[in-house]
C-alpha cells in the first residue's frame, strides 16, 4: 500500500503565472522525485518508478530530462532559488545586522526543512555523478561567494571583526548543508527548533562574537541573570 505525501511540500516551478500541460507534466515529474526521496536513496531510484508514482509513462520523462541527474540539477537549482530568496535579508539588507541574519537563517531552516531530501540526494550522488558533481560545485560556489561578499562589506563597515572571509564563509555554508542534510533530508525530521537554533549560535557567535548571542536568545539570558 503507498503511502500518502499529500502532507509533504511539492515543488513549485519559478516564474510559472500561467501553466501549461507541460508544465503540469514537468512539475508532477519533481513532485513525485521528493516524494520518493523522503523515504528512499536516490541510487535506487529509476525512471520506471518515477513515471509510476508521476502517473505518466517512462517516454515522458525523457521529453524533458536526459537522464535522472538532469532532473536532479534541475530539483537543486529550484532549491536554490528559494534558499537564495529565503536568506536575501542578511545577504542584502542593510541595517541592524544580527536580527537579519536571525531572520534569514531561520528562513534557511524553514525552505530546508520542506526541501532536505533535494540537498541530501545531490550530495549522495555527486562524488559518483559528474554532472552533479559540477551542479553542487556552482550551487556551493554561488553561496560562498555571497557570504563572503557580505562579511567584507560588514566588515568595511566596521560591524565585523576583520579575518579572511572566504574560509569562514566557506565553513559555514558546509555545516548549514550537513546539518541540513542530516535532519531534514529524509522522514522522520529532526528537530526544527534544534537546528534553528545551533545555526544561528555558531553564525552569530562566529561573525559578531559571543555577547552578540544575548540578543538572540533573550530568554535564555534573562534565566542566567536570574540566578
Amino acid at each position: 500500500m503507498s503511502q500518502n505525501y499529500s502532507n509533504k511540500p511539492k515543488i513549485i516551478l519559478k516564474n510559472k503565472a500561467v501553466f501549461r500541460k507541460s508544465d503540469k507534466t514537468r512539475q508532477a515529474i519533481l513532485d513525485a522525485a521528493l516524494d520518493y526521496l523522503w523515504t528512499k536513496p536516490y541510487r535506487s531510484l529509476t525512471v520506471n518508478e518515477l513515471m509510476s508514482k508521476a502517473g505518466s509513462s517512462r517516454s515522458v520523462f525523457y521529453r524533458y530530462y536526459d537522464d535522472l541527474p538532469t532532473m536532479m540539477e534541475h530539483l537543486l537549482n529550484e532549491f536554490k532559488d528559494k534558499i537564495m530568496a529565503a536568506t536575501g535579508a542578511w545577504l542584502n539588507g542593510e541595517g541592524d545586522p544580527i536580527p537579519l541574519l536571525v531572520e534569514s537563517l531561520d528562513n534557511l531552516v524553514e525552505v530546508s526543512y520542506q526541501y532536505g531530501p533535494i540537498l541530501r540526494a545531490v550530495l549522495d550522488a555527486a562524488p559518483m555523478n559528474e554532472r552533479l558533481e559540477k551542479a553542487w560545485t556552482h550551487f556551493a560556489k554561488d553561496f560562498d561567494d555571497a557570504v563572503t561578499h557580505q562579511i567584507e562589506h560588514q566588515q568595511a563597515a566596521g560591524l565585523i571583526k576583520p579575518f579572511d572571509a572566504r574560509p569562514v564563509a566557506t565553513a559555514l555554508n558546509r555545516m548549514n548543508s550537513e546539518m541540513v542534510s542530516h535532519h531534514f533530508g529524509h522522514s522522520p525530521r529532526g528537530s526544527q527548533t534544534d537546528v534553528r537554533d545551533a545555526i544561528i549560535r555558531v553564525w552569530v557567535a562566529t561573525l559578531y562574537g559571543d555577547s552578540a548571542l544575548n540578543s538572540c536568545f533573550i530568554e535564555e539570558d534573562s534565566s542566567i541573570n536570574s540566578k
